[in-house]
């Protein structure tokens, strides 16, 4: 590598909600050469980090737009709705959309979850983030309905929050600019894919060396000298070893009689 080269390095973003720390320690395990750097960006603005070459992947939630970024799907969200402790919805185990008729519930700008409909009745304006909709359901204005990991990542001592059964779920994804495909890039699809190290997509180990293997295969081939048993003790005399002699002579002694005491 030359001065003038740049050190090889990976940036990988991810919206709120996910957690990347079991990829990036296989990361680091296997590439602990490649530093990688972690960039925390809001769903609204993750596919144009991805496209401004901010970032080399990215943990995004899907739908993801365009045909200039890919995606592998990974996983679907159980989605909750966030409600005060002291709210009727938390004396229950789950609820539907329609037990929520009644409610305000809150539906933020920057809200992930494919509605046709948004549940409850709507709020006088929307919040702009998620981060003030939960403000504003501690304030008993009303309630919200989101991903279970974004309730997690907000979670407060004063509210909870109980699945809704018939709610759209949020799908994560890896996303990458297409274009972009680089080996690094694959060298993460095939961590998060939970590819060995040694598959066809993964860093390979380098094969033994050809020389080797032949002489090992050789040494394993090779016939015993005349008169010598690999692995035996040596014979002498008629062929009989020291050993088997002993054990005739011992067999063939006579053992006396046990005297008695006088």
């Amino acid at each position: 590598m030359t001065g003038s080269e740049e050190s090889p390095s990976f940036r990988l973003a991810y919206v709120p909600g996910v957690t990347p720390s079991k990829w990036v320690r296989i990361w680091d395990e296997r590439l602990p050469d490649v530093p990688l750097t972690l960039l925390t960006v809001s769903a609204a603005e993750v596919l144009d980090v991805l496209r401004g070459s901010d970032a080399d992947a990215a943990f995004v939630r899907l739908p993801v737009d365009g045909t200039d970024l890919s995606a592998i799907p990974l996983y679907a969200e159980t989605t909750v709705v966030v409600v005060p402790n002291d709210h009727v919805v938390a004396a229950v185990d789950e609820v539907t959309a329609e037990d929520l008729a009644d409610d305000v519930v809150l539906h933020p700008l920057d809200d992930t979850l494919d509605w046709e409909r948004p549940p409850g009745r709507p709020a006088i304006e929307r919040p702009a983030t998620t981060a003030d909709a939960i403000e504003l359901v501690a304030a008993g204005v009303g309630l919200l309905v989101v991903p279970q990991s974004i309730a997690r990542l907000h979670h407060r001592k004063d509210l909870t929050y109980r699945p809704v059964t018939d709610a759209p779920e949020s799908r994560v994804a890896l996303s990458w600019p297409e274009e972009r495909t680089t080996e690094l890039v694959e060298d993460f699809i095939g961590i998060v894919r939970g590819r060995t190290a040694n598959s066809s997509r993964g860093r390979a180990q380098p094969p033994a060396e050809p020389n080797a293997a032949r002489s090992d295969k050789g040494t394993a081939r090779r016939k015993p000298a005349a008169g010598k048993t690999l692995g035996k003790s040596p014979r002498t005399g008629s062929g009989t070893s020291q050993g088997a002699k002993g054990a005739k002579g011992a067999k063939g002694a006579k053992r006396g009689k046990p005297r008695r005491r006088p």
